[in-house]
């Protein structure tokens, strides 16, 4: 490594609610002495407001080819950097893989600044499993390869979360619905720590109806996740009786693991619709 290497710093930012600006993302973006953004309009709401006034270069997908070189060159002879996007965490469905791909290709340190980011935060307050999930950014904008991603996923355990936007939020609900099927539970968090966050949560036709139901539940931004399929059916009636019967008796965790034992497969799908049977989610016969 060049001696005279800085670091490229990837720097967290505010998903809505500037109360979440950490003081080490702060005090790096006041000591770097160039920050890319990829809008420079947009951050520089943010730079004024904590009184950050370090030099900013818009730097997007599609001017990355040309600005790569400058950068990698600015970083070698000594100058600290910092990535930050329009919110949350760089690259996460946001531009810089080519910059940090090609800063380790060099032998350039990179260091992220963790902070906010809309995956992480729905996910928190989901209520859906977190051991295990897919991400799989924005949806596509058109039908048929909106179909397409949903019904190749359709099958996955995991817990699924995609990115939406309010012009399309409607017709990518219409989409699950009848790929995945009405019944399929989902959550969705809109305009999250903001202040007209909200969450949404229950069968896909049903959140699809409250989200039709008026203009503003269409409006901000979304984060769609889809509880993952399970390979025990709740009218499977043998696994509904047994569960319910020793649900009565011990946790729901015992109470999976004595299903996996008895009838073969993973116990987090038997936890699963325990925990759905213990709510009255599910009822037995």
């Amino acid at each position: 490594m060049n001696s005279k290497t800085a670091t490229l710093y990837i720097v967290a930012t505010p998903i809505g609610n500037l109360g979440d600006m950490s003081a080490r993302a702060i005090e790096i973006l006041r000591s770097v002495e160039l920050i890319l953004a990829e809008d420079t309009r947009h951050a520089g709401i943010l730079l004024r407001e904590f009184d950050i006034a370090t030099q900013c270069w818009s730097y997007h997908d599609h001017n990355e080819e040309k600005q790569l070189p400058s950068v990698i060159e600015r970083l070698f002879n000594g100058s600290d950097i910092a990535l930050i996007s329009d919110a949350g965490t760089p690259l996460i469905s946001d531009p810089g893989f080519t910059l940090v791909r090609a800063a380790h290709r060099q032998g350039i340190m990179v260091s992220p600044i963790p902070g906010a980011s809309a995956l992480t935060t729905a996910l928190s307050a989901s209520g859906l499993p977190t051991d295990r999930f897919s991400f799989s950014g924005f949806l596509p904008a058109k039908a048929g390869p909106r179909q397409r991603l949903l019904a190749s996923l359709k099958s996955e355990s995991q817990t699924l979360v995609m990115y939406e936007s309010s012009h399309r939020i409607v017709a990518s609900l219409n989409d699950l619905v009848e790929v995945m099927g009405p019944d399929r539970y989902i959550v969705i968090g809109r305009e999250l720590t903001k202040k007209f966050e909200q969450f949404y949560c229950g069968s896909a036709v049903t959140v699809r109806e409250t989200i039709c139901s008026a203009d503003n539940h269409q409006k901000g931004e979304f984060v769609l996740m889809i509880a993952g399929q399970t390979d025990v059916s709740p009218e499977h009636t043998e696994v509904v009786r047994f569960l319910t019967l020793v649900n009565a008796e011990v946790s729901v965790k015992t109470a999976s693991q004595l299903a996996a034992k008895w009838f073969g497969g993973k116990r987090n799908d038997y936890y699963d619709l325990a925990m759905s049977l213990r709510k009255g989610e599910v009822k037995s016969d």
